[in-house]
């Protein structure tokens, strides 16, 4: 009678235990999403990232999620929601999400030497002054970023051109100037540098501006703080092959963006007639430029 007791107690603190696992659910590792501009280069994008990606899981025992953008335009959009954990971010977003989304910056981008807003043209073309673009169509990259779109708006002030153009890419810029659908067009000079030789043409810069900050590595608001320094000291410890195939200086401060977030809420006046044709670019009166 004993033995048969024990034997029916052992029973049910069994099927107690396996209906304790049953309702307990399982706690699932926090996810950190990383957002990147990839210019339509997803798949490229992801390899690119992938030690990295693979690192910071280890470090911080998290789940990591990629999440390209493909333009400016839709990262503003998860930038502005706090979609992204993690933002590697080109100077005009990271001004943006600075100002607009309290998002705080962690490290600098690689890039620093030539980051600059040129405008380019046909070589053959008879455009030799910013003023000669009055009355011709001109193509601008996607608001949000500075090279392609607010330094050379601003570049633009006083300018009556026919036509504001807004470019998915700033290959697709090289494009239309290539073949003549708009008379020049505005981007990075390292972006004009890496998609050149993809394009048969011969083009001629018009205009180049002063040095605009370089990106930045910047953090949402909404990581808490204990893990935010987890990925930040992570971050800061990575071995160097990791670092630069992120394109990131885990030695580098931020770079200051005061002066850009700035410049950006002056730019808006004249945002506000872009779209019109011709487009007056000369709502605002004139501002010192970008030092």
């Amino acid at each position: 009678m004993i033995s048969r007791r024990i034997l029916l107690a052992q029973i049910l603190l069994l099927l107690a235990s396996c209906t304790r696992s049953k309702s307990t659910p399982t706690k699932q590792l926090e996810k950190l999403v990383i957002g990147i501009v990839a210019y339509g280069e997803g798949v490229g994008s992801a390899q690119q990232f992938q030690s990295f990606i693979n690192y910071l899981q280890s470090q911080t025992k998290t789940l990591i999620e990629l999440e390209p953008a493909y333009n400016e335009v839709q990262a503003v959009r998860q930038i502005q929601r706090q979609a992204w954990s993690l933002v590697f971010a080109p100077p005009g977003l990271a001004a943006i999400a600075i100002s607009r989304a309290k998002y705080v910056p962690l490290f600098s981008l690689q890039g620093l030497s030539n980051r600059r807003s040129i405008i380019i043209v046909l070589k053959s073309s008879p455009v030799q002054a910013l003023n000669d673009l009055n009355g011709k169509v001109i193509a601008l990259g996607q608001p949000g970023s500075a090279t392609g779109y607010y330094v050379p708006l601003y570049s633009l002030y006083g300018t009556t051109p026919k036509q504001v153009r807004i470019s998915p890419t700033p290959q697709t810029t090289l494009e239309w100037v290539a073949k003549g659908e708009v008379a020049a067009g505005a981007l990075s000079r390292d972006e004009f540098d890496r998609y050149r030789p993809e394009i048969k043409a011969d083009f001629r810069v018009l205009f180049t501006s002063l040095r605009v900050p370089a990106g930045a590595v910047l953090i949402s608001p909404s990581v808490e703080s204990s893990r935010r320094n987890a990925i930040a000291q992570a971050m800061n410890e990575a071995l160097p092959d990791i670092a630069q195939a992120a394109g990131y200086l885990p030695s580098v401060k931020p770079p200051e963006y005061n002066t850009l977030i700035t410049f950006i809420e002056q730019v808006k006046p004249i945002e506000a007639r872009i779209q019109e044709q011709p487009a007056p670019l000369y709502q605002i009166a004139e501002e010192k430029k970008l030092p």
